[in-house]
């Protein structure tokens, strides 16, 4: 509880950057700010985004989770992979791509589309990890009792993916509210395209910062939505049942759709992207790619992303632990504490940690240090989401059974919960770094000065209009991005001891 009451206090250093911001404003001009027809207009915007993207991520991702993991499919280890592919292809690059195959393809069907086949996979990827950890005994003794299959799903396992489902979709809709480069690129206002264009013509302006808490007010909506749907039902049980694979159903008849929703989703989601980076190399051929300054950029990337998922993985462990064992109201607030920060855009996370350095810690600006706790800020619902569905899945009595043989209350917690969540564990550092590997708008504000990282220098290439030039650098985004993918992958495998 300390732990996680030290880490919650930490993460609302941007909310109270904000209201610092507020106060010296004033209560009149605060009004003027926040009640003006812009602001409407951005809260109509994003909640658009919200009610469409939503929904169809979870349908999207629990259909493919079911195709891959729970029927007949053949290659549906290839196709689990493609799947998950879209998670290594940076959203902002997808923008890029697709607004330079087709440039009218933009506003809130452009935004919606590239945010879907983006985000899909924070869906995805839970739901088919739990599918395989499911007991199928319980599916088997329903079909005994008369229902037909889609009964069974409906009744049996759609329940049982409730909390894999809203750890998804709590990703997806964090990163809607938070992104930048994807909407900017489709050319659709929301609050953190609003934030930043604030910012840039005004530095450290009260717009912008006040912007940034009413994109807090529409987080904590979230995260009340997301609390609520997820309850707090027991979704762990003692015994090998929960291991057992269940037999693949068969898809009969609806193995060629699902075969060509396979293969759109794949070539949508890649396809275009690869095909447009590979005109742009093909134009720029050999000249664009300045082998010194790309591994530059390309070390110094590998660095700061696996030094943010180690932190942020670690800051997450005992809310993650709390949450799961020893629910509350109190540990529900923590719980909101951690969470919150992942609707901010980089940029406000950014500038408070700019202001707490240069008036309180000053050595630490424009570190790495300071760097490293912006990513792990950031991307600190990733690590939380991902830890907390893992450690579920470890039921407590095996705990109380290590106390019991003589193990303290930590060793017990350690030697036993921490290794059976382990592929949990290195999931959520696996995330963070795929998160801090393109984040951009934080990284360019807190980077020590000398620092490039790839999507740095991509987002300066594309603001020239220079795409030849910015595509190696878009290439080796998605390069270091797809074995993160692949790892990611892997563990999730591991669950069940594939």
């Amino acid at each position: 509880m300390v732990a996680a009451t030290l880490v919650a206090l930490v993460s609302l250093i941007p909310l109270g950057f904000i209201v610092m911001v507020a106060a010296g404003s004033g209560w009149d001009e605060t009004v003027r700010l926040v009640f003006r027809p812009k602001v409407g207009e951005l809260l109509l915007n994003t909640l658009w985004l919200e009610l469409i993207t939503l929904p169809l991520s979870i349908v999207l991702g629990v259909t493919l989770a079911w195709l891959t993991e729970r029927t007949d499919l053949r290659g549906a280890g290839l196709w689990a992979g493609l799947m998950v592919a879209p998670l290594g292809v940076p959203a902002f690059v997808q923008s890029y791509a697709w607004s330079s195959a087709f440039p009218s393809f933009h506003g809130l069907a452009g935004a919606v589309a590239i945010a879907l086949i983006s985000y899909f996979p924070f869906v995805y990827l839970p739901v088919a990890a739990q599918l395989r950890r499911l007991d199928p005994a319980l599916e088997d003794n329903a079909a005994s009792l008369g229902l037909r299959p889609l009964a069974v799903f409906m009744r049996v396992v759609l329940p049982q993916l409730r909390l894999s489902i809203c750890a998804g979709a709590l990703l997806v809709g964090l990163h809607l509210l938070g992104e930048y480069g994807l909407f900017v690129l489709m050319r659709y206002d929301t609050f953190a395209t609003a934030i930043v264009d604030q910012f840039q013509s005004v530095y450290d302006g009260p717009a912008a910062n006040l912007l940034g808490g009413v994109l807090v007010l529409c987080c904590v909506v979230l995260l009340g939505g997301e609390a609520v749907l997820r309850g707090d039902r027991r979704y762990a049980r003692i015994g090998s049942g929960s291991a057992r694979r269940a037999v693949p159903a068969p898809l009969g008849h609806w193995l060629v759709p699902s075969l060509l929703l396979l293969t759109a989703v794949a070539a949508v989601a890649l396809g275009v992207t690869f095909v447009t980076l590979g005109r742009w190399l093909w134009f720029g051929g050999a000249a664009v790619w300045k082998l010194d300054q790309i591994g530059a950029a390309l070390g110094q990337t590998a660095l700061y992303a696996l030094l943010a998922g180690l932190v942020a993985t670690a800051l997450a462990m005992p809310m993650a632990w709390i949450a799961v064992r020893s629910p509350g109201r109190w540990q529900r607030l923590l719980e909101a504490g951690h969470l919150y920060v992942g609707a901010l855009p980089g940029i406000i996370v950014a500038l408070a940690l700019v202001a707490i350095t240069v008036r309180v810690a000053l050595p630490l600006y424009q570190t790495v240090a300071t760097l490293v706790v912006a990513y792990a800020l950031i991307f600190l619902p990733r690590a939380l989401t991902g830890l907390r569905s893992s450690i579920a899945q470890v039921p407590v009595e095996l705990e109380r059974a290590a106390m019991n043989l003589g193990r303290s209350p930590v060793a017990s917690v350690w030697q036993v919960t921490m290794r059976l969540a382990f592929p949990g564990i290195a999931a959520s550092i696996l995330m963070v770094a795929l998160g801090a590997a393109n984040e951009l708008t934080a990284t360019l504000m807190l980077a020590p000065n000398g620092t490039r990282t790839l999507a740095t220098k991509f987002w300066a290439l594309t603001s020239e209009l220079d795409y030849a030039a910015a595509a190696p650098y878009a290439v080796l985004l998605i390069v270091v991005s797809m074995p993160l993918t692949l790892l990611l992958r892997r563990q999730s495998n591991r669950a069940i001891g594939q």
